[in-house]
C-alpha cells in the first residue's frame, strides 16, 4: 500500500488520524483473509460518504441552479452520483492503487473494479467527514467533483440513453427495449450486474456496472453507438 500523503494532497486533506483513511481503502476480502488484524472494512464508511455526497452535490445543484424544478435536479444529480462517475474520479485519484484487496480480489482485477472505486471513495469522503467535518468534507468533494459538476451545471438536463433508445426505437417501428441481466457477481453489499438490451428478439447492447441502473444505462448506450453505426 503506497503512503497516503499524495492521495491527502490530492484530496486536500490533512487527517489527524489517518486510521481513518486506512479504513475507507479496506475492501472486505482483505478483512476476510487478514482476521489476525482485527481490521474493519470500508463498508460503513462508504454508508457515510453516499449520503454526504447525495447532500452536498444536492445543495450545490440547488444554488447553481435557481430556476430548476425538483425532478430537473433530482435528473443532474443522479448523473453526478452515479457508479461510473465516481469511479472516473476515483481512478483519477489513483485510488485503485491504495486499496487493500484480499488475494482473489487482487487477481481478478479488484484495483480497476468500477464498484471497488465508486465504493472507496465514497468510503474515504465519509472518513474526511468523521475526521475533519463537514465543511472540509464539503470542499473535497467540490474540489474532487467541480469539473463533473460544472459540466452538468452548464449543460443542462440531458435525456439519458435509455429514455434515447426508447425514442429511437419507436421512430423505427420496433418493440419497447427489454433489459434483462444475465450476470450478477459479488457479496450483496458490493454487487457486479451485466445487463443485455433487448429489442424484439435480438440483443442490440451490453452492459456492466456496480447497480442494474448503471447497468441498464450503460447497454443502453451499447445499444445506440451500435444502432447509429449500421445507419
Amino acid at each position: 500500500m503506497p503512503e497516503l500523503a499524495a492521495l491527502q494532497d490530492s484530496l486536500g486533506v490533512s487527517f489527524r488520524d489517518p486510521r481513518l483513511l486506512r479504513q475507507a481503502l479496506v475492501h472486505g476480502s482483505y478483512v476476510n483473509e487478514h482476521a489476525e488484524e482485527d481490521s474493519a472494512g470500508n463498508e460503513r464508511l462508504e454508508f457515510l460518504g453516499d449520503a454526504l455526497l447525495d447532500f452536498v452535490v444536492a445543495e450545490e445543484l440547488y444554488r447553481c441552479l435557481p430556476e430548476s424544478n425538483e425532478g430537473d435536479l433530482t435528473a443532474l444529480r443522479a448523473n453526478l452520483v452515479c457508479g461510473p462517475t465516481l469511479a472516473r474520479v476515483a481512478a483519477s485519484l489513483n485510488l485503485g492503487e491504495y486499496l487493500l484487496l484480499g488475494r482473489g480480489e487482487e487477481a481478478g482485477g479488484g484495483r480497476s473494479r468500477l464498484s471497488n472505486l465508486a465504493s472507496a471513495l465514497e468510503a474515504v469522503l465519509g472518513a474526511v467527514l468523521l475526521d475533519q467535518g463537514y465543511d472540509v468534507a464539503r470542499r473535497a468533494i467540490l474540489n474532487i467533483m467541480g469539473p463533473d459538476i460544472q459540466t452538468v451545471v452548464a449543460d443542462g438536463v440531458q435525456k439519458d440513453p435509455k429514455s434515447l433508445l426508447q425514442e429511437l426505437v419507436q421512430t423505427q417501428g420496433g418493440p419497447p427495449p427489454v433489459y434483462q441481466v444475465v450476470r450478477s457477481a459479488g457479496p450483496e453489499h458490493r454487487p457486479a450486474f451485466e445487463v443485455e438490451v433487448h429489442v424484439g428478439d435480438v440483443v442490440v447492447g451490453r452492459g456492466a456496472g456496480p447497480r442494474k441502473a448503471d447497468a441498464e444505462r450503460e447497454a443502453a448506450g451499447d445499444a445506440l453507438r451500435r444502432l447509429q453505426q449500421r445507419d
